[in-house]
């Protein structure tokens, strides 16, 4: 499994690039050597006394850049700007097919199983890339539902590549071992400075491969 990569950090955040492969919280099978164990292990070993605790989600298999707080209360703010919308993230997705409109918007409700209920959920995307078996899209959840990308690119017809969840990968001649899912930007603003912050991370290599075999 390739490593994490630490792509900021100061007295209240941390900045992880993340490969693909890797839990960022246990699930209830209680697997160990999450991203939030190693993270905690290396903030122990440099006698740092803070806990490291995730400010949003990234499933599994899932690449690119996640936040960590360093301590609950910097965790509460940060947590407040995503609800109230004020951080912007953009993916990159490889999805099947050639994707007709150069941009769009995708509007469709989703269910929410822990509360029993749908809840709207909007996602942009943009046309980057477009092959007649694939298309790259650069990817704006507006809202922040669980596994919303997926789940949005699915309904209007373009599911990830690599996507068994909500399609399935049989159905598909182009064939790739994860969720062709990258989380490449992130802005924000500090939760304790208010500095306004912009991250990026690159395509990683299983990616690049993918969009490269096709062109």
């Amino acid at each position: 499994m390739a490593r994490y990569r630490i792509v900021y950090e100061d007295e209240w955040l941390i900045v992880v690039d993340k490969p693909s492969g890797l839990l960022v919280i246990p699930t209830p099978r209680k697997e160990t050597n999450t991203l939030t164990d190693l993270l905690n292990k290396s903030l122990d070993d440099r006698g740092i006394e803070a806990n490291a605790y995730p400010c949003h989600r990234l499933d599994r298999e899932t690449s690119g850049l996640i936040i960590y707080s360093k301590g609950k209360k910097a965790q509460k703010l940060l947590m407040g700007q995503f609800r109230s919308r004020e951080v912007k993230k953009s993916y990159i997705a490889v999805v099947h097919g050639a994707v007709k409109k150069d941009s769009g918007t995708i509007e469709s409700k989703i269910f929410n199983r822990n509360k029993n209920r749908y809840e709207a959920a909007i996602t942009k995307y943009r046309l980057l890339r477009r092959k007649s078996d694939l298309s790259v899209l650069e990817v704006e959840p507006v809202t922040g539902r669980t596994n919303q990308i997926r789940i949005h690119l699915q309904k209007i017809g373009y599911p990830i590549v690599g996507e068994s969840v909500y399609a399935f990968r049989k159905d598909f001649d182009l064939k790739f071992k994860r969720v062709a899912l990258h989380a490449a930007n992130i802005e924000l603003k500090h939760p304790i400075t208010g500095k306004a912050l912009k991250f990026s991370s690159p395509l990683p290599e299983d990616i690049e491969e993918l969009i490269k075999r096709r062109s």
